[in-house]
């Protein structure tokens, strides 16, 4: 049962993990992670809900509980140096004719609930109320998440003039 869902949402899945750790390395670590809970919890699985929506939540909410461990540990540094941040945001897949990078480096500089926001409404295509289902919080907050991270996005990329939300 749950190798249909890997097979179904596994991809997906994965390129939310990347995307929310910035490196390959934690991701792999964060969608096992993520698919071993989902095997001990599928039985409180509501099939009600879209399993997307459940499997994302477990990810974000594992996401989450890496971070409070990472904030603990006095000596976490998720990258060595700025040089493998940036190689790392180059490397995410983009149109060829257009740089991303700026775009990418605001996002991250987000505070995490927006960043998290974003990145499950913009990057994984989820729309406000499986964002806000993943995230165990009401569409009106989704929506104000948006509108903030929008305008901080916004106010910090004030040069690129063809920038659109």
């Amino acid at each position: 049962m749950i190798n249909e869902y890997i097979s179904l949402y596994g991809k997906r899945l994965y390129g939310l993990c990347v995307k929310l750790c910035g490196n390959t390395v934690d991701a792999d670590d964060l969608y096992q992670e993520t698919w071993l809970k989902a095997y001990q919890k599928i039985m409180q699985y509501d099939t009600v809900r879209s399993f997307e929506g459940w499997i994302t939540g477990i990810c974000v909410n594992t996401y989450r509980d890496l971070l409070r461990k990472q904030k603990r540990s006095p000596v976490y540094n998720q990258f060595s140096s700025t040089e493998e941040k940036d190689l790392l945001l180059e490397n995410v897949a983009a149109d060829a004719n257009e740089d991303f990078s700026d775009l990418h480096a605001a996002i991250d500089r987000l505070p995490e609930k927006m960043r998290t926001t974003v990145i499950l409404h913009y990057f994984h295509g989820l729309d406000e109320k499986k964002t806000a289902e993943a995230l165990k919080v009401p569409a009106g907050t989704i929506k104000s998440r948006l509108h903030q991270a929008k305008k901080l996005l916004r106010k910090e990329l004030a040069y690129e003039s063809d920038l659109q939300f």
